[in-house]
């Protein structure tokens, strides 16, 4: 179904000017943002609902190798701008993906002290709150409607304390973890017509990518959470099971221009070209990179093990908003190519319960490719 090269379709992403104008937070080393108030809900007509099951949603047949799972995922997950752009992208794109809601995005500015984050004092955030309570009830919006579409929502917690705003998530014990995760769930259900049925958030991604397994862990089992998506890895490799958690890492990938290997999130791979620092005029060349180090992945998966394919990201700006073109214009042409799918997590965990246990060990034996 491909019709134009990858250069070709970012080339005429940037000639059109389309960058995204909206910043929000980032991973390690990630600057903090507070989500703006800019737009209104939307008068666009939401999605259709969602179709029925895939039709990979099965036991594999003998000889059948796995779809090409594409997980994407966007931490924060608070901006207007940004949920009005990906939703149709997604859906002509026939694609899934999953956004880590910061629960103080549904914490009006006014009400701060509602929220003590662990070792903190009450109404401190390294990310600022969700603005007014008009700005929230369009974010909340937009939540019901990607939920209403087959998106996922999953936890980002909340005040983002990463290394530096001590103390971080990369010290806190699981009694900590259970207090933050207590509240991000108390903002969820107290959030105004949010109502999102008990077993919704099933999993998450820890700020920063912080945190100790032995100590979040319990904490997640506690609160019904399946899947984590914090870790890294040097190789392609299937989701893993530890302590009753599901372990999906984001993979390192070679950015060629640059003759490095590099974690495959928006705000690493900025980092990696020029310290992320604020350069808009190279933009284009940014996006070219990303979207090149985007596809060298995939097919890595692809031809290799199948292993799923974590994309993570930002709803953001960052430097002429080359990494949102990026990660758009890889979304909007590997999510319709064959044998490929652009799930959730909790998609890919029903998959794997179809499956003989067998083959998913054949799977997990198979090499471990190194894009």
């Amino acid at each position: 179904m491909r019709t134009r090269s990858n250069l070709a379709i970012v080339a005429a992403l940037v000639a059109a000017g389309l960058f995204l104008t909206m910043a929000l937070t980032a991973p390690k080393a990630e600057v903090a943002g507070i989500p703006s108030a800019a737009g209104t809900a939307s008068a666009d007509e939401p999605p259709p609902p969602p179709p029925g099951p895939p039709e990979w949603m099965r036991p594999l047949r003998p000889g059948e190798r796995p779809p090409q799972f594409v997980l994407f995922s966007f931490d924060g997950a608070g901006a207007d701008s940004h949920w009005k752009r990906v939703l149709p992208l997604a859906q002509r794109s026939n694609a899934r993906f999953t956004g880590f809601l910061t629960g103080l995005y549904l914490v009006p500015n006014n009400e701060r002290t509602r929220y003590t984050g662990p070792g903190h004092a009450p109404g401190k955030s390294s990310v600022g709150f969700g603005g007014s309570e008009a700005d929230i009830a369009t974010r909340i919006g937009n939540l019901k409607t990607a939920l209403a579409a087959g998106h996922e929502i999953g936890t980002h917690y909340n005040g983002h304390f990463c290394a530096g705003s001590e103390p971080s998530g990369a010290k806190w014990t699981t009694a900590q973890w259970d207090s933050e995760l207590d509240q991000f769930f108390r903002f969820v259900r107290e959030a105004p017509g949010l109502d999102l049925p008990d077993g919704t958030v099933r999993g998450g991604r820890t700020p920063c990518l912080e945190g100790k397994k032995d100590q979040l862990f319990p904490a997640m089992v506690a609160h019904g959470m399946v899947y984590d998506s914090s870790g890294t890895s040097g190789s392609l490799t299937w989701p893993s099971k530890t302590n009753g958690v599901w372990e999906f890492p984001m993979p390192s990938v070679t950015v060629t221009a640059l003759g490095k290997r590099v974690i495959m999130m928006d705000y690493n791979l900025w980092f990696s070209m020029n310290g992320a620092k604020d350069e808009p005029e190279k933009a284009s060349l940014f996006t070219e990179w990303t979207v090149a180090a985007y596809f060298t992945a995939y097919q890595a998966a692809l031809t290799g093990n199948r292993a799923p394919l974590v994309v993570g990201n930002h709803f953001n700006d960052w430097n002429g908003g080359a990494f949102s073109t990026a990660v758009e214009t890889f979304m909007g042409e590997v999510c319709l190519r064959p044998e490929t799918a652009c799930a959730t997590y909790q998609q890919v965990i029903e998959w794997m319960g179809l499956q003989d246990p067998a083959v998913l060990a054949a799977l997990h034996a198979e090499p471990q490719p190194r894009p």
